[in-house]
């Protein structure tokens, strides 16, 4: 069972709710994209999946710990 700190339910719900994906091209310099590969390997994590965790925690920071409600149901976030 995926587990993300500590709120199991809300992540099977996130789950559920992100079905679809889109990408995300990044530029960064490639001494660091070297270092974050390197130390994602370290947590046995992918590059992905630490940037994902990253934009969740930012989210949640700005929108709150509701804010699943406000992203998967379409409604506007604040520009």
């Amino acid at each position: 069972m995926l587990r993300y700190a500590g709120r199991e339910q809300d992540v099977n719900r996130a789950i559920t709710m992100e079905k679809r994906t889109a990408r995300l091209t990044l530029l960064v310099d490639p001494n660091k994209k070297i270092a974050f590969e390197k130390l994602c390997a370290l947590e046995d994590v992918t590059p992905s999946q630490k940037i994902r965790q990253f934009m969740r925690d930012y989210i949640e920071e700005k929108l709150g710990v509701d804010w699943r409600e406000e992203v998967f149901n379409g409604n506007d976030v604040a520009d």
